[in-house]
Protein backbone atom coordinates (compact mmCIF):
# COMPACT_ATOMS: atom_id res chain seq x y z
CA UNK A 1 0.00 0.00 0.00
CA UNK A 2 1.30 3.42 -0.94
CA UNK A 3 1.27 5.92 2.24
CA UNK A 4 1.10 9.48 1.95
CA UNK A 5 2.74 10.99 5.43
CA UNK A 6 0.34 14.47 5.57
CA UNK A 7 -0.49 16.67 8.57
CA UNK A 8 -4.27 16.68 9.65
CA UNK A 9 -3.82 20.48 8.86
CA UNK A 10 -3.32 22.82 6.54
CA UNK A 11 -0.83 24.41 8.45
CA UNK A 12 0.42 23.64 11.96
CA UNK A 13 2.11 26.63 14.20
CA UNK A 14 4.00 25.07 17.31
CA UNK A 15 1.45 26.37 20.87
CA UNK A 16 1.53 25.07 23.72
CA UNK A 17 -1.31 24.99 26.10
CA UNK A 18 -1.06 28.00 28.70
CA UNK A 19 -3.38 26.48 31.25
CA UNK A 20 -3.37 23.15 32.22
CA UNK A 21 -6.77 21.61 32.79
CA UNK A 22 -7.18 19.70 36.32
CA UNK A 23 -10.15 17.02 36.33
CA UNK A 24 -13.22 17.75 38.34
CA UNK A 25 -13.83 14.27 39.52
CA UNK A 26 -11.73 10.68 39.30
CA UNK A 27 -13.36 7.18 39.78
CA UNK A 28 -12.35 4.97 42.11
CA UNK A 29 -8.54 3.16 41.97
CA UNK A 30 -8.55 -0.45 40.10
CA UNK A 31 -5.55 -2.52 40.35
CA UNK A 32 -4.74 -5.50 38.24
CA UNK A 33 -6.35 -7.82 36.76
CA UNK A 34 -9.03 -4.93 37.28
CA UNK A 35 -7.36 -2.58 35.28
CA UNK A 36 -8.79 0.27 33.85
CA UNK A 37 -8.23 0.86 30.35
CA UNK A 38 -11.17 2.96 28.24
CA UNK A 39 -14.17 5.25 28.73
CA UNK A 40 -17.21 5.98 26.98
CA UNK A 41 -20.40 8.11 27.60
CA UNK A 42 -23.96 7.70 27.13
CA UNK A 43 -26.05 10.25 27.52
CA UNK A 44 -29.68 10.47 29.27
CA UNK A 45 -32.57 11.06 27.06
CA UNK A 46 -34.74 13.03 29.95
CA UNK A 47 -32.07 14.09 32.56
CA UNK A 48 -28.25 14.51 30.99
CA UNK A 49 -27.52 15.36 35.00
CA UNK A 50 -28.22 11.43 35.09
CA UNK A 51 -25.87 10.47 32.63
CA UNK A 52 -23.44 7.71 32.84
CA UNK A 53 -20.04 6.85 32.05
CA UNK A 54 -18.93 3.82 31.30
CA UNK A 55 -15.27 1.82 31.82
CA UNK A 56 -13.85 -1.47 30.60
CA UNK A 57 -11.81 -3.02 33.66
CA UNK A 58 -10.01 -5.85 31.56
CA UNK A 59 -10.72 -9.04 33.31
CA UNK A 60 -13.04 -6.55 35.85
CA UNK A 61 -15.24 -6.19 32.91
CA UNK A 62 -17.03 -3.35 32.76
CA UNK A 63 -17.99 -0.66 34.86
CA UNK A 64 -20.64 2.37 35.41
CA UNK A 65 -20.21 5.69 36.85
CA UNK A 66 -22.14 8.84 37.39
CA UNK A 67 -21.28 11.79 36.40
CA UNK A 68 -19.65 12.23 40.25
CA UNK A 69 -17.44 9.30 39.20
CA UNK A 70 -19.12 6.95 41.73
CA UNK A 71 -19.33 3.78 40.49
CA UNK A 72 -22.79 2.24 40.11
CA UNK A 73 -22.53 -0.95 38.68
CA UNK A 74 -19.65 -3.79 37.61
CA UNK A 75 -20.30 -6.28 34.93
CA UNK A 76 -18.24 -9.27 35.17
CA UNK A 77 -16.12 -10.53 32.29
CA UNK A 78 -17.19 -13.99 32.76
CA UNK A 79 -15.12 -16.92 32.21
CA UNK A 80 -11.96 -16.35 30.17
CA UNK A 81 -13.12 -12.25 28.93
CA UNK A 82 -11.37 -9.91 29.26
CA UNK A 83 -12.78 -6.28 27.87
CA UNK A 84 -10.42 -3.94 26.27
CA UNK A 85 -12.80 -1.11 24.33
CA UNK A 86 -15.94 0.50 25.16
CA UNK A 87 -18.25 2.84 23.16
CA UNK A 88 -22.13 3.58 22.58
CA UNK A 89 -24.19 4.04 20.01
CA UNK A 90 -27.71 4.94 20.96
CA UNK A 91 -28.96 2.89 23.70
CA UNK A 92 -26.28 0.42 23.39
CA UNK A 93 -22.75 -0.36 24.74
CA UNK A 94 -20.19 -2.33 22.68
CA UNK A 95 -17.20 -3.77 24.12
CA UNK A 96 -14.66 -5.41 22.48
CA UNK A 97 -13.98 -8.96 24.42
CA UNK A 98 -10.21 -9.36 23.52
CA UNK A 99 -10.45 -12.77 25.90
CA UNK A 100 -12.93 -14.28 23.66
CA UNK A 101 -12.49 -12.42 20.43
CA UNK A 102 -16.14 -11.49 20.57
CA UNK A 103 -18.39 -7.96 20.36
CA UNK A 104 -20.38 -8.01 23.73
CA UNK A 105 -23.43 -5.47 23.65
CA UNK A 106 -25.13 -4.10 27.03
CA UNK A 107 -28.91 -2.02 27.03
CA UNK A 108 -28.20 1.06 28.94
CA UNK A 109 -31.69 1.74 31.15
CA UNK A 110 -32.84 5.20 31.91
CA UNK A 111 -34.59 4.07 34.75
CA UNK A 112 -31.80 2.30 36.44
CA UNK A 113 -29.28 5.18 35.38
CA UNK A 114 -32.50 7.91 37.27
CA UNK A 115 -32.37 5.23 40.63
CA UNK A 116 -28.27 5.12 40.92
CA UNK A 117 -28.16 1.45 40.02
CA UNK A 118 -28.52 -1.59 37.50
CA UNK A 119 -27.64 0.13 34.36
CA UNK A 120 -26.05 -1.82 32.16
CA UNK A 121 -28.16 -5.53 30.96
CA UNK A 122 -26.33 -8.21 29.12
CA UNK A 123 -28.04 -8.48 25.28
CA UNK A 124 -25.13 -10.08 23.49
CA UNK A 125 -26.74 -12.41 20.93
CA UNK A 126 -25.03 -15.87 21.90
CA UNK A 127 -25.01 -17.40 18.70
CA UNK A 128 -22.63 -14.27 17.22
CA UNK A 129 -19.83 -15.06 15.51
CA UNK A 130 -16.09 -14.33 16.56
CA UNK A 131 -14.62 -10.85 15.26
CA UNK A 132 -11.43 -12.29 13.64
CA UNK A 133 -12.23 -16.31 13.35
CA UNK A 134 -9.04 -17.09 11.18
CA UNK A 135 -6.65 -17.65 14.43
CA UNK A 136 -6.71 -19.17 17.53
CA UNK A 137 -8.28 -17.12 20.86
CA UNK A 138 -5.26 -18.61 22.59
CA UNK A 139 -2.85 -16.76 20.40
CA UNK A 140 -4.83 -13.59 21.80
CA UNK A 141 -4.80 -11.79 18.32
CA UNK A 142 -8.10 -11.10 18.87
CA UNK A 143 -10.52 -8.00 19.13
CA UNK A 144 -9.17 -5.30 20.65
CA UNK A 145 -9.61 -1.67 19.74
CA UNK A 146 -13.58 -0.45 19.04
CA UNK A 147 -15.11 2.86 17.78
CA UNK A 148 -19.18 2.33 17.32
CA UNK A 149 -21.35 5.13 15.54
CA UNK A 150 -23.94 5.03 13.48
CA UNK A 151 -23.65 5.47 9.32
CA UNK A 152 -25.24 9.54 8.73
CA UNK A 153 -26.07 8.44 5.69
CA UNK A 154 -28.49 4.84 5.81
CA UNK A 155 -28.46 4.96 9.67
CA UNK A 156 -26.81 1.64 10.39
CA UNK A 157 -25.23 0.90 13.46
CA UNK A 158 -21.62 -0.21 12.34
CA UNK A 159 -18.96 -0.87 14.89
CA UNK A 160 -14.96 -0.74 13.87
CA UNK A 161 -12.53 -3.38 15.94
CA UNK A 162 -8.90 -3.64 15.34
CA UNK A 163 -6.85 -6.80 15.99
CA UNK A 164 -4.15 -7.22 18.72
CA UNK A 165 -0.40 -7.55 17.44
CA UNK A 166 -1.93 -7.36 14.11
CA UNK A 167 -2.20 -4.47 11.25
CA UNK A 168 -6.12 -5.47 10.50
CA UNK A 169 -9.14 -3.69 11.41
CA UNK A 170 -12.78 -4.58 10.53
CA UNK A 171 -16.31 -2.96 10.07
CA UNK A 172 -19.27 -5.04 11.38
CA UNK A 173 -22.75 -4.39 11.53
CA UNK A 174 -25.50 -4.36 14.49
CA UNK A 175 -27.86 -7.04 14.11
CA UNK A 176 -31.76 -6.75 16.40
CA UNK A 177 -31.98 -10.33 16.58
CA UNK A 178 -35.20 -12.02 18.44
CA UNK A 179 -35.80 -11.49 22.07
CA UNK A 180 -33.72 -8.08 22.72
CA UNK A 181 -30.49 -9.73 21.50
CA UNK A 182 -27.87 -8.15 19.68
CA UNK A 183 -25.34 -9.61 17.26
CA UNK A 184 -22.97 -8.79 14.46
CA UNK A 185 -22.69 -9.37 10.74
CA UNK A 186 -19.51 -8.51 9.34
CA UNK A 187 -18.92 -5.81 6.18
CA UNK A 188 -15.57 -5.65 5.35
CA UNK A 189 -11.55 -5.44 6.69
CA UNK A 190 -8.80 -3.44 5.91
CA UNK A 191 -4.99 -3.95 6.50
CA UNK A 192 -3.05 -1.18 6.96
CA UNK A 193 0.93 -1.11 6.31
CA UNK A 194 3.15 -3.11 8.78
CA UNK A 195 6.39 -1.43 6.75
CA UNK A 196 6.75 1.71 5.10
CA UNK A 197 8.89 3.59 2.34
CA UNK A 198 10.60 6.92 4.14
CA UNK A 199 11.62 9.95 2.07
CA UNK A 200 15.03 8.50 1.40
CA UNK A 201 13.87 5.49 -0.43
CA UNK A 202 14.54 3.13 2.92
CA UNK A 203 11.80 0.43 4.15
CA UNK A 204 11.12 0.86 7.39
CA UNK A 205 9.18 -1.01 10.07
CA UNK A 206 8.54 -0.04 13.93
CA UNK A 207 10.37 -2.85 15.96
CA UNK A 208 8.02 -4.95 17.41
CA UNK A 209 8.40 -8.26 19.86
CA UNK A 210 9.10 -11.30 17.82
CA UNK A 211 5.72 -12.69 15.87
CA UNK A 212 4.05 -9.41 17.08
CA UNK A 213 3.06 -6.41 14.21
CA UNK A 214 2.45 -2.74 14.82
CA UNK A 215 -0.91 -2.92 16.28
CA UNK A 216 -3.71 -0.08 16.76
CA UNK A 217 -5.95 0.59 19.38
CA UNK A 218 -7.44 4.15 19.74
CA UNK A 219 -10.39 4.66 17.59
CA UNK A 220 -13.07 6.89 17.15
CA UNK A 221 -15.91 7.64 14.54
CA UNK A 222 -16.22 10.57 12.79
CA UNK A 223 -19.69 10.48 10.79
CA UNK A 224 -18.16 8.64 7.86
CA UNK A 225 -14.39 8.58 9.33
CA UNK A 226 -12.59 6.69 11.20
CA UNK A 227 -9.86 8.10 13.06
CA UNK A 228 -7.43 5.00 14.19
CA UNK A 229 -3.96 5.21 16.04
CA UNK A 230 -1.80 2.58 14.96
CA UNK A 231 0.69 2.73 18.20
CA UNK A 232 4.22 3.04 16.76
CA UNK A 233 3.56 4.44 13.98
CA UNK A 234 0.75 7.32 14.12
CA UNK A 235 -3.12 8.28 13.43
CA UNK A 236 -4.98 7.21 10.53
CA UNK A 237 -7.85 8.63 8.85
CA UNK A 238 -10.02 6.15 6.76
CA UNK A 239 -13.15 7.08 4.85
CA UNK A 240 -15.87 4.57 5.34
CA UNK A 241 -19.36 3.21 3.77
CA UNK A 242 -21.20 0.10 3.81
CA UNK A 243 -19.56 -1.17 1.00
CA UNK A 244 -16.30 -1.35 3.28
CA UNK A 245 -12.98 1.50 3.95
CA UNK A 246 -11.46 3.93 1.68
CA UNK A 247 -8.26 4.63 1.00
CA UNK A 248 -6.12 5.21 4.38
CA UNK A 249 -4.14 8.23 5.03
CA UNK A 250 -1.28 8.56 7.43
CA UNK A 251 -2.28 11.55 8.99
CA UNK A 252 0.18 12.22 11.80
CA UNK A 253 3.60 9.91 12.43
CA UNK A 254 4.76 9.51 16.17
CA UNK A 255 8.25 10.88 16.93
CA UNK A 256 10.24 7.86 16.33
CA UNK A 257 8.78 6.91 13.07
CA UNK A 258 11.70 5.69 10.71
CA UNK A 259 13.89 5.40 13.39
CA UNK A 260 15.95 2.26 13.48
CA UNK A 261 15.43 0.13 16.01
CA UNK A 262 16.11 -3.73 16.50
CA UNK A 263 14.71 -6.14 19.39
CA UNK A 264 17.25 -6.90 22.22
CA UNK A 265 16.28 -10.66 24.06
CA UNK A 266 18.20 -10.37 26.70
CA UNK A 267 16.82 -6.28 27.91
CA UNK A 268 13.18 -8.04 26.17
CA UNK A 269 12.79 -3.89 24.34
CA UNK A 270 13.96 -2.61 21.54
CA UNK A 271 16.78 -0.45 20.93
CA UNK A 272 18.24 1.95 19.26
CA UNK A 273 19.89 0.81 15.94
CA UNK A 274 20.65 3.63 13.83
CA UNK A 275 20.53 7.54 13.61
CA UNK A 276 17.03 9.09 13.42
CA UNK A 277 16.82 10.65 9.62
CA UNK A 278 14.29 13.14 10.78
CA UNK A 279 11.46 12.04 9.20
CA UNK A 280 9.08 11.41 12.52
CA UNK A 281 6.44 14.11 13.62
CA UNK A 282 6.46 16.91 16.15
CA UNK A 283 3.51 16.12 18.21
CA UNK A 284 2.82 12.26 19.38
CA UNK A 285 5.40 9.98 21.85
CA UNK A 286 4.97 6.79 21.35
CA UNK A 287 2.40 4.49 21.62
CA UNK A 288 -0.13 7.02 19.80
CA UNK A 289 -3.26 5.93 21.82
CA UNK A 290 -6.86 7.02 23.03
CA UNK A 291 -8.89 9.40 20.38
CA UNK A 292 -11.93 11.18 20.76
CA UNK A 293 -13.14 13.82 18.24
CA UNK A 294 -15.32 17.18 19.38
CA UNK A 295 -16.03 20.58 17.43
CA UNK A 296 -14.37 19.46 14.44
CA UNK A 297 -11.01 18.69 16.67
CA UNK A 298 -9.23 15.51 17.04
CA UNK A 299 -8.08 15.17 20.97
CA UNK A 300 -5.34 12.56 21.28
CA UNK A 301 -2.97 11.00 23.63
CA UNK A 302 0.85 10.73 23.40
CA UNK A 303 1.09 7.94 25.90
CA UNK A 304 4.96 7.67 25.79
CA UNK A 305 4.84 11.09 27.28
CA UNK A 306 1.94 11.65 29.02
CA UNK A 307 0.68 14.39 26.94
CA UNK A 308 -2.74 15.32 24.79
CA UNK A 309 -2.31 16.68 21.78
CA UNK A 310 -5.51 18.89 20.04
CA UNK A 311 -5.34 19.20 16.59
CA UNK A 312 -6.66 21.86 14.76
CA UNK A 313 -8.47 23.23 12.04
CA UNK A 314 -5.68 25.62 11.75
CA UNK A 315 -3.54 25.10 14.88
CA UNK A 316 -2.38 22.28 16.95
CA UNK A 317 -1.34 22.37 20.53
CA UNK A 318 -0.34 19.93 23.39
CA UNK A 319 -1.48 19.76 27.59
CA UNK A 320 -0.84 17.92 30.23
CA UNK A 321 -3.39 17.44 32.97
CA UNK A 322 -2.07 18.27 36.04
CA UNK A 323 -3.09 17.83 39.87
CA UNK A 324 -5.84 19.94 41.19
CA UNK A 325 -9.07 20.81 42.61
CA UNK A 326 -8.21 17.74 45.21
CA UNK A 327 -7.58 15.16 42.12
CA UNK A 328 -4.76 13.40 41.03
CA UNK A 329 -2.72 14.49 37.72
CA UNK A 330 -3.05 12.06 34.50
CA UNK A 331 -0.12 9.72 32.92
CA UNK A 332 0.12 7.07 30.77
CA UNK A 333 -3.60 7.66 29.17
CA UNK A 334 -4.86 4.89 27.30
CA UNK A 335 -8.85 6.26 26.27
CA UNK A 336 -10.87 8.63 26.11
CA UNK A 337 -14.33 9.76 25.47
CA UNK A 338 -16.03 13.26 24.85
CA UNK A 339 -19.53 14.64 24.99
CA UNK A 340 -20.57 17.91 24.05
CA UNK A 341 -24.22 18.14 25.23
CA UNK A 342 -25.26 19.86 28.22
CA UNK A 343 -25.07 17.49 31.49
CA UNK A 344 -25.59 19.51 34.32
CA UNK A 345 -24.28 22.37 36.27
CA UNK A 346 -20.78 20.66 36.75
CA UNK A 347 -20.23 19.56 32.88
CA UNK A 348 -22.38 22.56 30.97
CA UNK A 349 -20.53 22.94 28.25
CA UNK A 350 -19.66 18.80 27.77
CA UNK A 351 -17.51 16.46 29.34
CA UNK A 352 -14.01 14.90 28.23
CA UNK A 353 -13.32 11.48 30.17
CA UNK A 354 -9.41 10.10 29.90
CA UNK A 355 -8.11 6.68 31.63
CA UNK A 356 -5.18 7.39 33.77
CA UNK A 357 -2.52 4.77 34.02
CA UNK A 358 -0.89 5.95 36.73
CA UNK A 359 -3.32 6.86 40.00
CA UNK A 360 -1.24 8.15 43.02
CA UNK A 361 -1.09 6.60 45.73
CA UNK A 362 -0.82 3.23 44.71
CA UNK A 363 -2.90 0.28 46.55
CA UNK A 364 0.49 -1.58 48.34
CA UNK A 365 2.32 -3.21 45.94
CA UNK A 366 0.32 -2.70 43.23
CA UNK A 367 -0.24 -0.13 41.04
CA UNK A 368 -3.54 1.53 40.43
CA UNK A 369 -5.66 3.12 37.17
CA UNK A 370 -8.67 4.75 37.06
CA UNK A 371 -10.72 7.50 35.09
CA UNK A 372 -10.66 11.61 35.07
CA UNK A 373 -13.57 13.71 34.62
CA UNK A 374 -12.73 17.21 33.18
CA UNK A 375 -15.13 20.18 32.03
CA UNK A 376 -14.89 19.99 28.08
CA UNK A 377 -14.20 23.78 27.71
CA UNK A 378 -10.95 23.65 29.92
CA UNK A 379 -9.52 21.16 27.08
CA UNK A 380 -11.10 21.78 23.94
CA UNK A 381 -12.99 25.56 23.92
CA UNK A 382 -15.58 26.06 21.07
Amino acid sequence: MAVAAVSLLTAVPASASSRAPSPVVQTQAFAEPADADDPAIWVHPHDPSRSVVLGTLKEGGLAAFGLDARTLQRVPAGPGGRFNNVDVVGDLAVVSDRGQDRIRVYRIDPRGAAAGAHVLRDVTDPAAARVFPESAVDEQRTAYGLAAGRDPVTGIRWVTVTRRHETRVALLRLVDEPGGKVGTAPLATVDLPSSFRLPNGVSWSPCEEPGEGPQLEGSVLDGRVLYTAQEDVGIWRIPLSPAGFGRPELVDRVRSYGVPSRWDAVAEECVPDGADAGFGGKWLEADAEGLAVAHGKLFASSQGDSRFVVYGPGRTRDLRIVAGRGTDSVEHSDGSAISTAYLGREFPHGLLVVHDGERRPAAGDLATTGFAFLRLEDVIPR
